[in-house]
Parts: C-alpha cells; structure tokens; sequence
C-alpha cells in the first residue's frame, strides 16, 4: 500500500475571525498547507500556525492564492505570468520567513482555491506555477491533483526540475477525467464518514474508484487532502488514521 501523506488547508483564520480546528486536527496529519495572507491568514495566525505545526512535527506548506480575500481565494482572477509568479514569490518568502524565525522552513507548495484548479485547468498557469517554484527553491515539491493521467503534467516538472505530489481526495466524487465533480452538482462531496475512510483506503491500496459516470478510475496519488473545520471532520482525519496506521502493519 503507498504511504500516503494525509494534508490540510489550515491557519485560515483572520484577525479575530476564527476559522478551523487547527489544534485538534495537527496531530493527524503529515503536512500543513498554511495560508499566506492572500486569501486567509495574516502574520500573527502564520507565525501561531507555524508554531503548532513544529510542536508536532508536521511539514510545512506554503498555501498561496490569489489575491481575493472577500473571496476567499475561490474566484478565478486574470494574472500574466509574471505577476504570478510575483505573487507566489512574495507569499511563499514570507511563510517561509516566519518559518525560518521559528527553526523551521517551508518545505513544499500547494496553491489555493482557484489558482489550484486553474493550473490544472491550463497548461501554461501550471508552467507560469513551477516557473515560480523552480526560481524560489527547486527542492520544494509541487502539490497538484492527481488525475487519470498524471504524465502531461510530469512531463512539465520534469522540465522544470520540480517533485510533484499529486493528491487525491477522500471526500469528493471524480469525474472520468479524474477532475472533481463541481460542487454545484449533487453527490459532489461526500459526507458519509464510513465512505470516507473507505474512500481513503482504495486510494491508499491503488484500487479503482468509481468515476461519476460508473467508470473505474485509478489515481495514483502520494498525498491525501482531509479537512479540519468542524468536529465531525476532525473525526473522520482521526478515522483515516488510524485505518491508514492498521493497514500499513497489516
């Protein structure tokens, strides 16, 4: 079975605006995708989430977006390349510089919202994305999703010298292309628990998924995205867990 890496989006809160349950969630997850300011966050929350994830021993990702904070990073925006890279540069050098005041270090890159689902919408975003990364740190890996066909986009890391990690999702349903079903359409978010986990151990096996329109899809993937933000979530992170932790000394 892969060793999946299990990520959340977290340190999304704001000022006196409290989003997630950053502290319950930690201690089950592998990799922390840390707001930059863009779309959620600000220093205080970065320097705070930081600080929790090095207390636990959790990687830390830089999670830069657009700039759209009323948005929450969710709405696509119309960037030229080198304004994106200006922007990727710009957030992932200050998480990576309250990171460094703490002994740490960012040490991958997972875009938010709809810049993440824009480059893998479009080929040139995504090479404007590994551009940005290459000329910051080549070491630092590339979170991406994986789909039913991960080559075009290795072939493009390749070039550039950047790791990809592709991840898979244990709470959405795919689509034959292996993209997310949107979440305008019934059935798109799974909220069953025991799918969940199970969902999670097909990935996790390289077992077929059921596409939305009944097809077997395989995704092979090297990190599962979970989510934090309500009890009932946290919950289903410690189930897959500890499923994960049994199968693997099975």
């Amino acid at each position: 079975m892969n060793r999946l890496l299990l990520n959340c989006d977290i340190g999304e809160s704001f000022g006196n605006w409290t989003m997630g349950l950053d502290a319950e969630v930690m201690s089950f997850i592998d990799c922390a995708n840390i707001a930059c300011g863009f779309h959620a966050g600000d220093p205080s929350i970065m320097r705070k989430t930081v600080s929790l994830a090095l207390s636990h021993g959790v990687q830390i990702g830089a999670h830069p977006a657009y700039q759209d904070l009323v948005g929450f990073g969710r709405r696509s925006m119309a960037y030229a390349a080198h304004e994106l890279q200006d922007i990727l540069h710009y957030q992932i050098g200050a998480l990576d510089g309250i990171c460094r005041a703490q002994g740490g270090r960012v040490s991958y890159v997972k875009p938010h919202g709809a810049m993440y689902n824009d480059m893998m919408a479009n080929p040139a975003q995504l090479r404007a994305v590994l551009q940005a990364v290459a000329a910051y740190d080549r070491d630092l890996p590339l979170m991406l999703m994986a789909t039913r066909d991960n080559s075009a986009a290795q072939q493009l890391g390749d070039e550039y010298g950047v790791t990809l990690w592709f991840e898979a999702f244990a709470d959405r349903a795919y689509d034959r292309a292996g993209m997310l079903v949107s979440r305008s359409l019934p059935g798109a978010v799974h909220h069953d628990p025991e799918h969940i986990v199970g969902q999670a151990l097909t990935i996790a096996r390289g077992d077929a998924l059921t596409a939305s329109d009944g097809s077997a899809l395989h995704l092979q993937a090297n990190t599962l995205c979970v989510h934090g933000d309500n009890a009932s979530s946290v919950a289903a992170v410690r189930r897959i867990r500890e499923a994960l932790n049994q199968q693997s000394a099975s």
